[in-house]
């Protein structure tokens, strides 16, 4: 029995896995979330896991993450002309917590 096709098919299903390194979180499995990369210069991806209202946010170079988010919100932020002013005003929040501040609102386990 040949099983050349089928190592092919196991590596072709691994390299489409990313796991990316969330600040204050660690590491992030993208399977269950739909990520979308923009043309912003300061919000560069947006992840979002819409079961568990989970986002994770590609800022510059550093992923961060965001619990309790709604649909609603993260779609705003995709469509808003300046994705930066939107997520600093809507977001991100003033003070140490906004509004989906995960130590504050629940965080999903993977």
């Amino acid at each position: 029995m040949n099983r050349l096709p089928f190592l092919f098919l196991f590596l072709a299903t691994a390299a489409h896995a990313e796991t990316v390194e969330v600040k204050y979180r660690g590491q992030v499995d993208l399977k269950p979330f739909t990520c979308q990369a923009t043309k912003s210069s300061f919000v560069n991806r947006v992840c979002y896991d819409a079961a568990n209202q989970y986002m994770v946010i590609l800022l510059k170079d550093t992923y961060y993450h965001y619990c309790e988010i709604s649909k609603t919100t993260v779609d705003a932020l995709l469509s808003a002309d300046s994705h930066g002013r939107y997520y600093n005003a809507n977001i991100k929040g003033s003070g140490k917590n906004g509004p989906y501040d995960c130590r504050t609102h629940k965080a999903p386990s993977y």
